[in-house]
């Protein structure tokens, strides 16, 4: 029954909140209206086919300038597993569109590093930890293409980097490793694309590497991330012997040479020994587009064999509507196969004006979903998805969606209301920044300067009505910790803090009264770990911390009914507010509804009672965790002339809560973890042990020639430490990656020790 628990973000939502939210959700991406009701949504597209009428309408009364520059730009995101050569990759896309005039490798090992793993953190563990934004340009045809792009991390723990860059792209560049293939965080990318509608185009990498089998990698993106895929080229050699891909639309073959790769030399002429393999796959590919693709479906079941063009076409159309993604394969350490992914880039990838983008417009106060205008002659709408503190102060990203922006206009900051002055303007290269006068439609720029936060909404100064954009999706934290400055002067440390928590909405911090300690929460130790070693070098503060704990919650598992009085008298106006209704699990979030007939409780009474909600859901009355799943209505109560107050209403709810939680058979919930394990095959028998010692629930087990990979549940609580039980099963030769899975009842005897000590604490 707790497989409600999947999403764990906790919400509040009153039934006209709940009604806005889920009108959202139709559409991940955003825009809004400039004059009116012109662009006024009566409904919300829910598929590909319902936004295409409306991105035509668009198309058809663009300016041609404004179609003209679309055409040539693509806003997209790398994204991949950790260990896919995500970063390696970017790399070579810099050097092949002149971005950066040298290739440097991960790590820093040549003391430089890559340009995008700008963090003297991230060059050491040889890992992304932060988004980075850049733009580059790529000839093809004889026409330049502008590309904004950005390199997002691949561990899990920094998986709201990866939230708040595909929430602005138009498409994406998925890396899976040739010998790994679809691994589980390559899962998690994959469903953040699907929830904001990411098309993508899917590059398999490590070509090179021993064991590299890049048609079970294809194999696995069908079967595994239930996307129709097939690959658009085929690998000449293998392994150390990989020499060149063919390209089995154009039917020729494509080598890199020169030192670095960068000359292309393109051949009709196709090896003997992969000509077979070429028209297979070829006949796969236009069968798989057939399914997904009326028009090739008809020459298809015609006998006729497409055209080249038709092919391409069709392939861009399916993409596009997110129903199919073209696979490319290559080496990017060995540079090879690159500079085909820009093609595709190119060629299957949406322009900003083939994405329909939608917001909230208030309108006689009321909001309604509006289309947002991809053209720079309407009034501006932008988003502000990452922030950042650099040299100059806080630096903020924006997506234009709409209009332009220009340097030393202003603009309106929806949620304050506030008139912001853009100072500043840059186009950002990894920490690099250049400066420009004016943004279009479509692009994306940073400015210096703005108050806000993830997510805030900023439309022009001048803007007839008000128009907000969803934000993106952040999961809750499952992990926390203890922390404590080593000196008295906790000036620095409190500024880490706050500049943390703003720029990361998966990083918490909370001060518990009880225990007279400060605590962080986040997505996983090395989440916490990289925040602590960053106060120490960017703000001087040596950090005591305690040992992680598991971010439990509390829920309850059958209905009650409540009728709870607060009444407190103490000589002149007393407190007095009764509530009465019902309590019961629901699935996902928290919701708080009421219905009373006529007036026993007015409606600031009401909004009291449900800030009282919003209260307890912080804080549950078991062990003092956040509570889940909780459904509060209120359908009667009372009421006195000169007792009642709003703080009266907020305690009786209090009151309520506390009494229908618990006789609610409430229980704790603990996290499950998804984790997949990589090791050599002799050592198998020592990871299934391992994880069965765990009470870790092993769910698929995948023998490779040299490695084997298990995907199993285990409960945080468990994996503490399982690093190094890890490393001393498998001689240091086994890695792991774990993700939040779900939320699932602790065992009895476990919610019965962390309510005792629970009780104990609060003695103390």
């Amino acid at each position: 029954m707790f497989g409600r628990y999947l999403q764990p973000s906790v919400r509040v939502a009153t039934a006209a909140r709940t009604a806005r939210v889920a009108a959202l959700r139709g559409f991940c991406s955003l825009r809004p209206a400039f004059n009116g009701s012109s662009n006024l949504l009566e409904t919300v597209p829910t598929t590909y086919e319902e936004e295409k009428v409306h991105i035509d309408e668009i198309n058809g009364n663009l300016p041609e300038p404004d179609l003209q520059t679309a055409s040539r730009l693509r806003n997209i995101g790398i994204s991949a597993h950790i260990d896919s050569g995500k970063t390696t990759f970017t790399e070579r896309v810099l050097y092949y569109t002149g971005r950066i005039k040298a290739i440097h490798e991960v790590r820093g090992r040549d003391s430089v590093g890559a340009k995008m793993d700008h963090m003297d953190l991230e060059r050491e563990k040889g890992i992304t930890i932060q988004s980075a934004a850049t733009y580059c340009s790529w000839e093809k045809e004889k026409k330049d293409y502008h590309f904004n792009l950005i390199d997002t991390p691949g561990h899990v723990d920094f998986t709201i980097e990866v939230e708040r860059a595909l929430r602005v792209l138009d498409g994406a560049v998925l890396v899976v490793c040739a010998v790994s293939g679809v691994q589980s965080q390559t899962v998690t990318v994959d469903r953040q694309m699907k929830r904001y509608n990411v098309p993508r185009v899917t590059f398999i990498n490590k070509m090179d590497r021993m064991g590299s089998n890049p048609f079970r990698a294809i194999e696995q993106i069908n079967s595994k991330l239930k996307t129709p895929a097939a690959a658009i080229q085929v690998p000449i050699g293998a392994e150390e012997n990989l020499k060149g891909m063919v390209n089995i639309i154009d039917r020729v073959a494509v080598y890199n040479e020169g030192p670095q790769g960068e000359e292309l030399r393109i051949t009709p002429e196709i090896p003997a020994e992969v000509a077979d393999l070429v028209e297979e796959k070829r006949q796969l590919l236009i069968e798989t587009l057939a399914d997904v693709d009326e028009e090739i479906a008809d020459v298809y079941l015609e006998g006729e064999e497409p055209s080249v063009e038709q092919i391409k076409a069709a392939i861009r159309r399916a993409t596009i509507a997110r129903k199919f993604t073209p696979v490319l394969m290559g080496s990017a350490l060995a540079n090879k196969g690159v500079q085909s992914v820009l093609d595709a880039v190119v060629d299957y990838l949406p322009q900003p004006n083939e994405v329909l983008n939608t917001g909230l417009e208030l309108v006689e106060k009321e909001e309604k979903p509006v289309k947002l205008i991809p053209s720079s002659s309407e009034p501006f709408v932008g988003l502000a998805f990452k922030l950042e503190e650099g040299k100059y102060g806080q630096l903020t990203y924006i997506r234009v969606y709409q209009g332009k922006l220009k340097k030393g206009t202003f603009m309106n900051h929806v949620k304050t209301g506030k008139k912001v002055k853009v100072a500043r303007l840059v186009r950002m290269h990894s920490n690099e920044m250049e400066d420009v006068d004016e943004i279009g439609a479509g692009e994306i720029c940073a400015t210096f300067g703005i108050d806000c936060a993830s997510g805030d909404t900023f439309i022009g100064h001048n803007a007839v009505n008000e128009i907000t954009m969803s934000s993106m999706f952040v999961p809750d934290a499952v992990i926390s910790l203890s922390i404590e400055p080593k000196t008295k002067d906790s000036g620095n440390f409190s500024k880490a803090m706050n500049r943390f928590q703003r720029e990361d909405p998966t990083f918490r911090v909370r001060f518990d009264p009880e225990s007279k300690e400060t605590v962080i929460s986040g997505m996983g130790e090395l989440h916490l770990e990289i925040y602590v070693e960053r106060i120490k070098r960017e703000y001087g503060v040596d950090c005591v911390t305690g040992k992680p704990q598991v971010a439990y919650r509390e829920a309850i598992t059958t209905p009650t009914a409540f009728d709870y009085t607060h009444k407190k008298q103490s000589g002149g106006a007393g407190q007095f507010g009764r509530v009465i209704g019902d309590f019961k699990p629901i699935e996902g979030d928290n919701k708080f509804t009421q219905h009373i007939v006529g007036g026993k409780i007015s409606e600031k009474y009401l909004f009291a009672c449900q800030k009282g909600f919003e209260d307890c859901l912080e804080k549950g009355p078991l062990i003092g965790h956040r509570v889940l799943g909780v459904h509060m209505h209120i359908n009667d109560g009372q009421s006195h002339m000169v007792d009642s107050s709003e703080l009266a209403f907020r305690l009786a709810t209090h009151g309520a809560f506390r009494q229908a939680f618990l006789n609610a058979n409430p229980v704790i919930l603990e996290p499950i973890m998804a984790i997949e394990i990589t090791a050599p095959n002799e050592f198998q028998g020592n990871v299934v042990a391992l994880v069965n010692k765990l009470g870790g629930l092993i769910m698929d087990t995948e023998n490779g020639v040299d490695e084997f990979t298990v995907t199993a549940e285990c409960s945080l609580n468990s994996l503490f430490g399982f690093a190094t039980s890890l490393r001393a099963s498998t001689q240091g030769k086994g890695e792991f990656s774990m993700e939040f899975l779900k939320y699932s009842q602790t065992a009895p005897h476990l919610q019965k020790q962390l309510i005792e000590e629970a009780e104990k604490k609060k003695k103390k």
